[in-house]
């Protein structure tokens, strides 16, 4: 857009803000002429004298073009909601970033979905989150989440390894990746499987105040949420509410009644989310009908009798000592059932003897 430098330059002041920037520049129309009035003018346009200041003070610290050079040649690029790429879905909802950073290739908006959950996953929240990323992602969708360790960063880690296409977005900038334990991760999201994006000015922190806005973009951006796995006070929750405020489909995976992680999603189900337990459901409700045969193709799992027992009381992870008790097996027939039932991909080893149902 004409003038982008001094846009930028504006997004960089602290408490201005999408509304009162875009009010700005609904009276003025050039950022160019915003940068260059004298701040006092805002007061009467709502602005508060703390934000007055703050832009004061920022014009005597930079240089709009020397700011948007350094911002390139970190290698970020920028979008506005005034160019023609900017998604579509994400300039729908109430209030659309007026910028987005991002590195790699944000690509259609029309074929996104966003998978997110709690930080901290269970081995079942790992195998579900695992499970729906994959087939969503080998049926064409962007998935979308938030870089946070757990569900998030398994669904990115998912798609990746599927050679999939994925966005994460940030609650903070470019250039300061958060959780740093995923910056490799966000990395290769920008090389080759997608975008990392976000909001926020390439040097702001993530800081806990950032992260309802952030997920209100990771709604934004998507058809639906998925919600894997999540406590009653998940920050996920509020991603679905945004979804549903948005007129996004919603969708929750239903865990063991016995964890605190499952309550999260039979909230939203109790709230009128809909039940899933296979990519399928997701696809059909999405109106993707054209992949829902491939999937159940490949998801036909044949299993013997005895394999057909042991999976139907594996509801939640149990040991193998466990099982053995639960159906009066030996431990010789139960332990050679579950080799078997791995190989053929209907259950997991969680290690130390514990296993999972996947199927």
């Amino acid at each position: 857009m004409k003038n982008l430098e001094y846009l930028v330059a504006l997004h960089r002041v602290n408490g201005l803000g999408t509304v009162r920037l875009r009010t700005l520049l609904n009276v003025y129309q050039d950022p160019k002429l915003i940068w260059e009035e004298n701040p006092q003018e805002f007061l009467s346009m709502g602005v508060p004298q703390n934000v007055v200041k703050a832009l004061g003070e920022l014009k005597k610290q930079i240089n709009p073009e020397q700011y948007l050079e350094s911002i390139y040649k970190s290698k970020i690029k920028i979008l506005t909601i005034f160019d023609d790429d900017y998604p579509d879905l994400l300039k729908q909802i109430y209030d659309p970033p007026i910028i987005i950073y991002y590195q790699g290739e944000i690509g259609a908006s029309d074929k996104n979905i966003a998978v997110v959950g709690t930080r901290k996953v269970t081995g079942y929240g790992k195998l579900v989150t695992e499970k729906f990323t994959q087939g969503l992602s080998q049926a064409g969708l962007t998935i979308v989440s938030g870089l946070a360790r757990g569900v998030d960063s398994y669904a990115h880690q998912t798609v990746v390894k599927s050679d999939g296409k994925t966005l994460a977005v940030l609650g903070g900038g470019l250039n300061k990746i958060f959780p740093p334990e995923n910056t490799s991760l966000a990395q290769e999201i920008a090389q080759k499987y997608g975008a990392i994006l976000t909001e926020f000015p390439p040097d702001y922190p993530s800081l806990p105040g950032n992260f309802p806005a952030r997920n209100r973009i990771i709604s934004g951006l998507s058809l639906g949420v998925l919600v894997t796995e999540a406590a009653q006070d998940s920050g996920s929750l509020i991603t679905a509410n945004l979804a549903l405020e948005q007129g996004r489909e919603v969708f929750a995976v239903p865990g063991p009644i016995t964890s605190e992680l499952s309550t999260g999603p039979m909230s939203l189900i109790k709230q009128g989310a809909k039940l899933v337990t296979d990519v399928s459901e997701i696809l059909e409700e999405l109106g993707i009908t054209n992949k829902i045969q491939d999937l159940r193709l490949t998801s036909e799992i044949e299993l013997s009798e005895t394999e057909q027992k042991i999976l139907e009381i594996l509801l939640e992870e149990k040991h193998i000592d466990d099982i053995c008790r639960d159906l009066n097996f030996s431990a010789a027939v139960v332990s050679a059932s579950l080799i078997k039932m791995e190989i053929k991909g209907a259950v997991k080893s969680l290690g130390g003897g514990n296993y999972l149902k996947i199927c």
